[in-house]
């Protein structure tokens, strides 16, 4: 019976200490991509998912695109399919483009960046910049992937979490996915693929310039 009992202490010490390695491995990947990727470039897909209403199936609307980063809080993302869409960075103010009703609006990066998934890829410059504005837990591996998630500290927002799928390689850490939960239950999951780290980017591509003609709304 002591046997028994030693044998089941020991292997919940043991999960206990595993648990402990891969958390700090997770929030070590983190740490390393926030400091060591400067800049970043891939293909993305983004499966959106809405809360079912009652007696309905949950809608699901996928779509694809680039994207590319360059720190300090320069990034773009650039919609291809099912409609072209771009959002862009250029360090002071974020622009979204509608290009098939050419519509641009035009915010003060500052005023929306906090406690959004781009402060999580592109903004802080390591992990006590994002422990700053998130509350950060590690999650179990899974899918060969280390996971941390990050709830925003700040109430206003509409996000609940941002959960960060990293993978380890030879050249660092690379983002792979990003789960995002808003405040009305719906689930984003972008997939990274093609997952460039640090390529030569200029902070210039990041500039953006209203199309002629655009309807352009400043907020």
């Amino acid at each position: 019976m002591k046997k028994i009992l030693f044998g089941v202490l020991f292997t919940i010490i043991l999960g206990a200490a595993c648990a402990q390695e891969q958390g700090a491995a997770a929030l070590k990947d983190l740490e390393n991509f926030v400091k060591n990727t400067k800049s970043g470039r891939a293909a993305f897909t983004q499966v959106v998912t809405s809360p079912a209403k009652e007696g309905q199936t949950p809608k699901v609307k996928t779509s694809t695109g680039t994207f590319e980063f360059l720190r300090p809080n320069r990034f773009k993302f650039l919609y291809k399919k099912p409609f072209e869409q771009a959002i862009v960075s250029d360090g002071q103010t974020l622009w979204l483009h509608d290009m098939d009703l050419n519509q641009v609006t035009a915010r003060k990066l500052a005023q929306v960046l906090n406690g959004t998934p781009a402060a999580v890829i592109a903004a802080a410059a390591d992990l006590k910049g994002l422990q700053a504005d998130f509350t950060l837990t590690a999650l179990p591996e899974k899918s060969g992937l280390q996971w941390v998630q990050a709830v925003p500290k700040t109430k206003e927002g509409q996000l609940q979490s941002i959960t960060v799928g990293l993978k380890s390689t030879d050249k660092g850490s690379e983002l792979a996915t990003l789960e995002i939960l808003d405040s009305f239950g719906q689930r984003s999951v972008m997939t990274f693929t093609q997952f460039e780290v640090n390529p030569a980017l200029a902070a210039a591509s990041f500039q953006f310039k209203p199309p002629v003609g655009a309807d352009v709304s400043r907020q």
